[in-house]
Parts: C-alpha cells; sequence; structure tokens
C-alpha cells in the first residue's frame, strides 16, 4: 500500500516544518522500553533506562502503552499527534493530548490492538479505562520532565539544523530535493504526488493547498504519517545526523585537533554556531573559536539563511574528512 499525497504549486509555499517536544518524548518511549535501537543515543539510553523503569513501574500508562508500540502497523495518534504549529512547546501539546476524548481515545486504542495477542486484564483495564487520557497525558508529562526535557537543547540542535536544511532545498530544488534521503519509503513522482508506503490499499490524499507540515525526530529510523484525522497533515521522519555514528578519519585528529575533527564532521550538514555548541558539548565561544580557524584554513564557509549565520563544509573540508585530494 501507499499513501498518494496529491501536491500543489501553493502546496510549496503552505508546507512547514515543525519540532514536536512530544513526538520526540514518544520516540523515547520506543527506545527506552526496547523496542527500537537507540542508534548514536545509546550512552543517553543506558543513563535513562533506571530512570525510565522507575516510571514504567510507577505509571501503569506507560507501562501499558509499551505493549502497543508496533513497528509498520498503526498505532494509536492521540497519544503524541502532530503539533499545530512549527514551535509548539510540550505545555501545548500534552494540552491537546490532555483535550481527547475518552470515546476517540478507545477507538484509536482497540483499533491499535487489532491482530495483537490478547494483552493481560490489568493492562485492558488500564487501556480502557474512563480516565485513560490522563493516565497517558499524566505519563508521558513524567516521561518528557525526566528523560527528555534535560537533553532538550541537544535534541533540538539537531532538529533545527535538519529543519534549516531541508527547508532549504525544497524552497531551492523542490521536494524531490527535500525528500531525497527519505528513500524509499518517501519519494517524489515528477507528476505531483508524494508516496509514503504502507501496508493496505492505496489512498490518495489531497492537500489543496494547505502544504505538508513535515516533523523531524532524533530516535526515528523509518517515516511515520498522520493522514487520517483532521488537519494537519504530517509526516515524521529520521532528522540527518541521528541514523548512525561517523567514524573520524585515520589521523584526522592528528592533524587539526580532535574538537576541530568533530566540528568538522559535523558540518556534513550545515548547523549554527549555537547548534554545533549543542551538539558537541562546547560554550559558544570555543565553538565560535574553532569555527574561525577552520575557515581561516578554508575548510568551511559561511553564508547568511535569514538571520541565521549557518556553516558547512567546503570542497576542500570534505576532501579532507574523505582523505582524498580536492580534484577527487
Amino acid at each position: 500500500m501507499s499513501y498518494l499525497i496529491e501536491v500543489s504549486p501553493r502546496d510549496v509555499i503552505a508546507s512547514r516544518f515543525a519540532v514536536s517536544p512530544l513526538i520526540v518524548t514518544h520516540h523515547a518511549h520506543w527506545v527506552l522500553s526496547g523496542v527500537r535501537a537507540p542508534g548514536v543515543w545509546r550512552s543517553w539510553a543506558e543513563r535513562m533506562r533506571g530512570p525510565y523503569r522507575r516510571l514504567a513501574a510507577e505509571r501503569p500508562a506507560l507501562a501499558a502503552l509499551t505493549g502497543l508500540l508496533r513497528q509498520g502497523r498503526y498505532n494509536a495518534d492521540f497519544v503524541a499527534p502532530p503539533p499545530s504549529g512549527v514551535q509548539v512547546p510540550f505545555a501545548d501539546e500534552i494540552a491537546v493530548v490532555r483535550a481527547t476524548p475518552a470515546a476517540r481515545a478507545h477507538e484509536e486504542l482497540a483499533r491499535n490492538l487489532e491482530g495483537m495477542p490478547r494483552m493481560p486484564g490489568h493492562v485492558m483495564d488500564v487501556l480502557f479505562a474512563p480516565d485513560v487520557v490522563d493516565l497517558v497525558a499524566d505519563a508521558y508529562q513524567a516521561l518528557w520532565d525526566e528523560t527528555v526535557a534535560p537533553f532538550w537543547p541537544r535534541f533540538r540542535a539537531v532538529l533545527e539544523r535538519d529543519v534549516i536544511h531541508r527547508a532549504g532545498r525544497l524552497a531551492t530544488y523542490g521536494w524531490a530535493a527535500a525528500l531525497d534521503d527519505l528513500r524509499p519509503k518517501v519519494r517524489w513522482r515528477p507528476d505531483g504526488v508524494i508516496v509514503v508506503r504502507a501496508a493496505g490499499p492505496d489512498v490518495t490524499h489531497r492537500l489543496g493547498g494547505r502544504g505538508l507540515l513535515f516533523v523531524p525526530t532524533v530516535f526515528q529510523t523509518g517515516v511515520g504519517s498522520y493522514l487520517e484525522h483532521a488537519w494537519p497533515y504530517a509526516i515524521s521522519y529520521p532528522a540527518r545526523g541521528t541514523a548512525a555514528a561517523v567514524a573520524t578519519p585515520h589521523g584526522l585528529g592528528r592533524l587539526i585537533g580532535r574538537t576541530r575533527s568533530r566540528v568538522l564532521l559535523e558540518l556534513a550538514v550545515p548547523a549554527t554556531t549555537t547548534q554545533l555548541a549543542e551538539l558537541l558539548g562546547l560554550g559558544l565561544g570555543t565553538a565560535s573559536g574553532h569555527l574561525a580557524a577552520l575557515r581561516d584554513a578554508g575548510l568551511v564557509e559561511a553564508a547568511r539563511a535569514g538571520r541565521r549565520v549557518l556553516y558547512q563544509r567546503t570542497d576542500l573540508g570534505d576532501a579532507l574528512v574523505a582523505g582524498r585530494s580536492p580534484t577527487g
């Protein structure tokens, strides 16, 4: 099956990229429960598994939801709906969850359970309790507070860097360029259709000039879609730079120093000074100093994007990382 999303020229202008603390928290649940591998966030996962186990024991809804998490199949949408805007704080997102009618939550949970082995009675009691919406919201509030919020500046830096990069490609080169690295799960057809692979019969959605909401996340490995309920239609996807750790080329650290090597490696995707500082755990002044040195050496360059200054590797920087001459 595929979701077929018909796109008009107006949809390019109307489409937006959003950062969602709630969706990141939802995907953190996948990782900490062991359903999804942590990837580059292994050290974070190892540090947070103790607090997660305590929360799962204290919050029955968290443990109950763990049994519903499944790859490539329907998962209840009300638990982590797409954000209503570009910069929506966690408090506002969890308020939307709390506003979900219990009947709708029960309907989605029942659908989530289809085709799965029957859950134990105590789990079903939680999932179909009259106050299940509040139980879920309280559980995710606690999960956010203890495992995600302390690391949010770093996670947000990864997500914002992806947004800047992908939004620029969409505006400059169009949908094919913006979606290229999401293949084979998502692809662009020349006839103006975004194809999102899923299970079941093909379903066509028309954006009608309202655009599409793209939501990057740090813990996701595949692509998720929100195309069944009221607007906004959204796609969640793994942010660039979170799929796998990048190895430092042999000798690069000895040549330019370990920290500058890390900065140069990170700039495979453009980033601001602030984002690099958060990503690498550096002070803002320290990050700025390393960028200045790399720029003086011709390894990175700066370009203004709106109010931001983005740094990226030059051809010489790419060649140094790849261990080849600038001409290839």
